[in-house]
């Protein structure tokens, strides 16, 4: 193993199928985590979590993915083993993209590949239209890449946004209800129904924490407050214009799809699928739900795994740049 670079610490723990190491970096308000599977210089890919989850939902469709990437699964702020952010501080859509940034540049990398789960897609669809040469392939599990919002519900969304914050700062920071461990996995999958079980549990590794009494939720109650940064569907289209890799877009047939059913709605998801088909990107539907890369990680995996092949490993016979991911 390579020396590490500063502000990035690993342990190392083994299963089964796959050595894997815990990441840290650096971040000024404390720490990033997450999860690193495959080999030191493998091809990197950058791995983003759904809202509310965290990088727990890779730990089964990572190891059926091709060994010789080197995948990187991080805790976004406030959610898993991550810190939580400052004080007064909104989770704000952009300060995602900031953290992926702080990242990869702790990793030292300076092209890579991206899988996003939902609102890890949407991380994912924008910062690789800000960084267009930093992103060489981008695989869209169960997301658009992007997530407008009608001009009209802005100001009411953003000044809910505000509203929540001011609530939360007076009735319920610090306030976190003790669960036993059956009741958090029973509250978990009463609010995320597309979540089985052994998916439930496995999101709950990092998802709890051990207090006097019982378990609480590790993440950040704020993450649950309504996103104050809304983009249009112009400006989604713009940004996605600007995007160079090569994109998968893994539809599930019970996921989004059929959550973004609204007239409106589909109106905004049937412009951005139409906006990847007419720059020759793929886009695949499989049978399933939501969570259906971490529930049936096989069903995903096949398509996940000839996109890398043929997109990101056969255009690279040796590491991307001559880059290492120094861990």
């Amino acid at each position: 193993m390579m020396q590490a670079l500063k502000g990035v610490r690993h342990v190392t723990s083994s299963t089964m199928k796959q050595a894997v190491s815990e990441l840290s970096v650096t971040v000024p308000w404390g720490e990033i985590r997450g999860k690193v599977w495959g080999p030191d210089h493998g091809n990197p890919v950058l791995c983003l979590h759904g809202w509310a989850d965290n990088c727990g939902t890779f730990n089964t469709l990572v190891p059926l993915l091709p060994k010789e990437c080197r995948y990187v699964a991080v805790d976004l702020a406030g959610h898993g083993r991550s810190s939580h952010r400052p004080p007064g501080a909104l989770y704000a859509f952009p300060s995602y993209l900031m953290d992926v940034r702080r990242v990869v540049d702790a990793l030292q990398w300076s092209k890579f590949s991206i899988i996003g789960h939902s609102m890890g897609g949407n991380v994912a669809g924008m910062f690789s239209a800000l960084y267009p040469e930093m992103v060489d392939a981008v695989v869209l599990l169960d997301s658009y890449g992007f997530l407008p919002t009608d001009q009209k519900e802005m100001p009411k969304l953003i000044r809910q946004g505000f509203e929540e914050m001011l609530l939360f700062e007076k009735t319920m920071e610090e306030k976190k209800r003790v669960y036993t461990y059956e009741k958090a996995v029973e509250r978990l999958m009463s609010v995320n129904q597309t979540l089985s079980d052994r998916s439930a549990k496995i999101l709950l590794e990092r998802g709890l924490v051990q207090v006097e009494g019982g378990v609480v939720f590790s993440r950040d109650f704020r993450v649950n407050l309504k996103n104050i940064a809304r983009i249009s569907l112009e400006q989604s289209l713009e940004l996605h214009s600007r995007i160079t890799a090569s994109v998968l877009v893994v539809l599930a047939e019970s996921g989004l799809e059929k959550m973004f059913a609204e007239n409106e709605e589909k109106k905004f998801t049937s412009a951005l699928l139409q906006a990847y088909r007419d720059k020759n990107h793929a886009v695949v539907t499989v049978p399933g739900d939501h969570h259906i890369h971490l529930n049936k990680p096989d069903i995903v995996a096949p398509v996940v795994s000839d996109f890398l092949r043929t997109k990101v490993l056969s255009r690279s016979a040796t590491p991307t740049n001559g880059q290492t991911s120094k861990l």
